[in-house]
């Protein structure tokens, strides 16, 4: 078992879980109308599609870091598949997502933000579990 990269994954779903929490507690929980799922509560900046897809969006970084993460636990256990140029490959693009979006998230937030930390230990995860 690769454990750089079982760690690696399950910091991706958790980082993923406590984004979509945070996201809904801190951001969107004043958004909805009572009794809906979907924010929808806009200001005269904002319109109630750009809202929708702001909500979907937020979520969608999750899904696709839960996404990274059942990737990589499927090669953390099996490692003799990781040596392959396919398995390198995965696991080289997930490690360069995972720099580029903390750099991202970094320069964004002008590191105010949290997640690019977890972010660049993910990356560094996955080069030494390369």
């Amino acid at each position: 078992m690769n454990y750089y990269l079982l760690t690696a994954a399950i910091l991706c779903f958790l980082l993923g879980l406590i984004h979509s929490f945070l996201g809904e507690f801190l951001i969107f929980k004043n958004k909805r109308e009572k009794g809906t799922f979907i924010p929808s509560q806009v200001n005269q900046d904002l319109k109630e599609r750009h809202l929708r897809i702001l909500w979907a969006t937020w979520h969608l970084a999750s899904v696709f870091g839960w996404c990274i993460g059942a990737i990589l636990i499927k090669i953390s256990i099996n490692p003799s598949d990781s040596s392959s140029s396919f398995t390198n490959f995965i696991i080289l693009s997930a490690m360069y997502t995972m720099f580029m979006s903390s750099a991202l998230v970094l320069v964004g937030t002008k590191g105010k933000h949290p997640g690019w930390v977890v972010l660049i230990i993910i990356g560094t995860l996955l080069m030494m579990g390369v």
